[in-house]
């Protein structure tokens, strides 16, 4: 994958799924920015491929893949 397009395909990931997100929004009000985050980075599956996405941009701006 080049570099332009997984950062294109974060950007759509994050439009389509991450803005709005009623489960962030509820977890933000009732427990706080760090438990929201926390869930979207260990239980949220489109948390999942964004890190995924991004350790496959690493290895491109490190000369991997």
């Amino acid at each position: 994958m080049k570099k332009v397009s997984i950062i294109n395909e974060i950007d759509e990931m994050l439009n389509t799924y991450c803005e709005g997100c009623f489960v962030k929004a509820q977890l933000r009000k009732d427990e706080g920015k760090t438990a929201a985050h926390r869930f979207c980075i260990s239980e949220c599956t489109v948390g999942t491929q964004l890190q995924f996405l991004g350790q496959e941009l690493n290895k491109i701006g490190t000369g991997g893949k």
